[in-house]
């Protein structure tokens, strides 16, 4: 089964890309927005800027009191909330096709003008709220802070992916509101942002409020940066992290650099993935769990990304009485049996089945379908990723997955982050 959702694009005379999906199985519509500025557009000593500004857009705007955004949408029903990553901030809702308008006029009006309500008693309020989100989800729980040592790690500093996307507490009690407002006019604008809608609406419709709420909007003067650091080869010298800690297990985690998202090449590393440690039947899930009973889990991580270089990281919580060391040649040995032993016929089957399930499962709920649109065009250029994917994953072979864990996978060319279980 392949998706054949309808897809139409438009651009807006100021550069704004919006692309409606209609869908009137229901009355409501997805309204989401991905902004091209993550934590790889920060500069060195501002990190954090990118995941600030997620809070910041939700304190009002110019016609907009602090709360409303969040008020008048719940009172319609509705469902919202933003993300941030490394290439992206993300703004989402579902709404009432009623309420449609309300929502663009609310979008509007913090993405092209925020700034009369960005003030110093704002930023420091929501600077509070990000360290103590930084204290609560990284600082003071179980493996909190590995993600941010394994990116360090994987990434050399310097490169636009070298620090994670909560930021450092200094950076962020060092940023100024002239060094906010900076951020948000440079990277808030319609040239840089993508625009999609997918429910109760017909293109020109949807194209037509679009123009009507975010027609007016303006760049600046400074054009868009679109230089991209060059691709980084496989580690030659990786370095390793340990850490004592009060953690429920010892845990070990590998990380590797991929090829970068978008790509065929980075499909054949995911997919790599996935015989290894993506399901309950994959090769270091039959082996650690079931077979040695070296690890209690074993999971993996892989994540496009659109500056040259991804990430990809396996995750083991060894069992008690086990040395981590012995965990990681058997995960090394594993590794290199992929290179030269391609997947079986049972384990390609096994594999894109569950691609397969995840892919249908997820776009069938509009918000998602919304956000996948909105990504593959902001990043790729490719609105229409969400019908071709599953072909991109069919035209995989085993040999073709076997070849990128040659040519990624090696693991001497792995970075290592361990966390031991402090002694009693």
């Amino acid at each position: 089964m392949r998706p054949h959702y309808p897809i139409a694009t438009r651009r807006l005379d100021n550069g704004l890309r919006v692309v409606v999906s209609a869908d009137h199985a229901v009355p409501t519509v997805a309204v989401n927005l991905w902004v091209g500025v993550g934590s790889r557009h920060e500069q060195p000593g501002r990190t954090g800027l990118a995941h600030l500004f997620e809070h910041l857009m939700f304190q009002g705007s110019e016609h907009v009191a602090e709360g409303e955004h969040f008020a008048a949408l719940l009172a319609q029903g509705a469902q919202l909330n933003a993300t941030t990553w490394v290439d992206r901030t993300n703004y989402f809702e579902v709404v009432p096709t009623g309420a449609l308008e309300l929502a663009l006029w609310l979008e509007a009006d913090r993405h092209g003008r925020l700034l009369p309500a960005l003030t110093q008693d704002n930023l420091d309020n929501q600077r509070d709220v990000v360290k103590e989100e930084k204290r609560q989800r990284y600082d003071n729980v179980p493996y909190g802070t590995a993600y941010a040592e394994l990116t360090a790690l994987v990434f050399p500093d310097g490169h636009p992916y070298h620090h994670t996307t909560i930021g450092s507490m200094d950076d962020l009690d060092a940023a100024s509101l002239s060094d906010v407002r900076e951020f948000y006019s440079r990277h808030y604008r319609p040239d840089n942002t993508v625009l999609t809608l997918v429910g109760d609406i017909d293109g020109e419709a949807g194209f037509g409020l679009a123009a009507k709420y975010f027609g007016e909007l303006t760049n600046p003067d400074e054009p868009l940066r679109a230089e991209l650091p060059p691709p980084l080869p496989p580690l030659t010298e990786p370095g390793r992290f340990e850490r004592a800690d009060a953690v429920p297990a010892n845990r070990l985690y590998l990380g590797f650099r991929l090829p970068a998202g978008g790509t065929p090449d980075f499909v054949r590393a995911d997919l790599s993935f996935d015989v290894l440690a993506g399901l309950a039947t994959s090769r270091l899930y039959r082996r650690l769990v079931r077979r040695d009973q070296l690890v209690t889990h074993v999971s993996r991580n892989a994540g496009g990304r659109v500056a040259g270089t991804s990430m990809g990281a396996f995750i083991a919580d060894v069992a008690d009485g086990v040395a981590v060391e012995r965990v990681e040649e058997a995960i090394g040995e594993e590794l290199r049996r992929l290179a030269t032993e391609p997947p079986t016929s049972s384990e390609m089957g096994a594999v894109t089945a569950d691609v397969e399930r995840w892919w249908l499962q997820s776009l069938a709920q509009p918000g998602e379908r919304a956000d996948e649109i909105s990504g593959s065009t902001l990043l790729y250029d490719d609105p229409e990723h969400l019908n071709t994917y599953l072909d991109e994953v069919a035209a995989v072979t085993a040999d073709d997955i076997a070849d990128a864990a040659a040519a990624h996978l090696d693991p001497q060319s792995a970075a290592v982050v361990v966390y031991r279980k402090e002694a009693q």
